[in-house]
C-alpha cells in the first residue's frame, strides 16, 4: 500500500525553460547556445550548472547565482512554468487520501515560490531549505520525514537515473521514473532505469497505477 508520493521539481512537476532562458540572458549569451551547452553536458552525464561554467570559463556558479538575485533578476516561478498535468495529479492523490509532498534540489528561493503556487500539496521542501541535497541518503531520510510513513510505503517521482532512481530506491522508497526533460528522455533505457519500479510518460498515469 502507497501512503504518500514525493516528487522531484525541474522536468518532474516544472519545466526548466525559464531557468537556462535566465541564466543566458545573465550571461549575455544566445538561449539556443546555453540549451546547447545544458544537452552536451547532461548527455556526458555531467552537472548541468558545467554549462554556465562552459559558457563562461572560471564563473563561481554561487556567486553568479547571489549577483543575479542582488541585481533584482534572480529566480522566478509562475503558473505558466508548471507541466499541465501537475495539478491535476497531485489533486487526485490527495483526494484519494494520498499524502502528496514535493522535494527537489532547488534553492531556498525556489521553495518559497514553489509554496506561492498553492499547489495540491501537504509539504513543500528543497535541498537549499534542508542542507542536503540529491543523491544524498540524508536528502531521502528528510523525504520520508515529511511523507510520515515507512519508506516503503512512498513513492518518489523523478526524471533522474543517478539522483533520483537509484538513490531513492537505495533509501527504501519506491520508484516512478518519468520519462520527460532531457536527463528522462536521454537515460530513458539506461540501466539505472530498470530498478524503478514503474515508468510513466505523464503525472497523469499515477493515480491508477497506484491503486492497483
Amino acid at each position: 500500500m502507497i501512503d504518500a508520493v514525493a516528487f522531484d521539481v525541474g522536468e518532474t512537476i516544472v519545466r526548466d525553460d525559464r531557468y537556462w532562458a535566465s541564466w543566458a540572458d545573465w550571461l549575455g549569451i544566445p538561449r539556443h547556445t546555453l540549451a546547447a551547452l545544458v544537452g552536451a553536458v547532461v548527455a556526458q552525464g555531467r552537472d548541468s550548472a558545467d554549462a554556465i561554467r562552459l559558457a563562461k570559463p572560471g564563473a563561481d556558479v554561487a556567486a553568479e547565482y547571489r549577483a543575479r538575485e542582488a541585481a533584482g533578476r534572480g529566480e522566478q516561478l509562475e503558473e505558466s512554468d508548471l507541466y499541465p498535468d501537475v495539478r491535476p495529479a497531485l489533486a487526485e492523490l490527495r483526494q484519494a487520501g494520498i499524502r502528496v509532498v514535493i522535494a527537489g534540489n532547488q534553492s531556498a528561493r525556489a521553495g518559497e515560490l514553489l509554496r506561492a503556487l498553492d499547489l495540491p500539496a501537504d509539504e513543500i521542501a528543497t535541498s537549499g531549505e534542508w542542507g542536503a541535497a540529491k543523491p544524498e541518503r540524508a536528502f531521502f531520510d528528510r523525504v520520508v520525514g515529511l511523507a510520515r510513513t515507512d519508506p516503503q510505503r512512498v513513492v518518489y517521482v523523478g526524471d533522474h537515473p543517478a539522483n533520483d532512481v537509484a538513490p531513492a530506491k537505495a533509501a527504501g522508497l519506491r520508484v516512478a521514473h518519468i520519462r520527460r526533460g532531457p536527463w528522462g528522455h536521454l537515460w530513458a533505457d539506461s540501466p539505472g532505469v530498470e530498478a524503478a519500479d514503474w515508468s510513466i510518460g505523464s503525472l497523469a498515469e499515477l493515480p491508477t497505477l497506484l491503486s492497483r
